[in-house]
């Protein structure tokens, strides 16, 4: 199961068509879908959880906490809709573009990607461009 939550006001648009482009992925990469919730929020709230459960006191556009076991995809992946704002403008890209490559980012790594490194960055992006151009 797959679910669209918020903080603030943010609307997903065509709610049903991403979640099933996001099943979709889940089983291109040869998974199943557990639960999976997606919690959509402004800076603030995403900040506090940075300092409080990551220690980083910067904003950042996403964090998730990872819930899979073995092939059972799930997790709760938190978006910032301001800072996905923001990098939109900065790769000038869609907001609806660079919010989907968030969504995507997020579920690649409970896949088992890693972007920690040069390598595994470049095969995240690979995955990333490949599955956003499959929406």
């Amino acid at each position: 199961m797959i679910e669209f939550n918020k903080t603030n006001d943010f609307e997903i648009v065509n709610p049903d068509r991403v979640s099933t482009w996001l099943h979709k992925v889940i089983q291109q990469e040869g998974k199943e879908l557990g639960e999976l919730n997606y919690i959509f929020c402004d800076d603030d709230y995403l900040h506090k959880m940075n300092v409080e459960f990551l220690n980083h006191d910067t904003l950042t556009d996403v964090i998730s906490f990872d819930y899979t076991e073995g092939i059972i995809v799930s997790g709760d992946v938190y978006i910032s809709t301001e800072r996905v704002a923001d990098n939109a403008k900065d790769f000038e890209v869609t907001f609806v573009d660079e919010l989907h490559r968030v969504m995507v980012h997020g579920l690649l790594h409970y896949c088992g990607y890693k972007d920690k490194t040069d390598v595994d960055q470049d095969l995240m992006t690979e995955k990333e461009n490949y599955y956003l151009s499959k929406r």
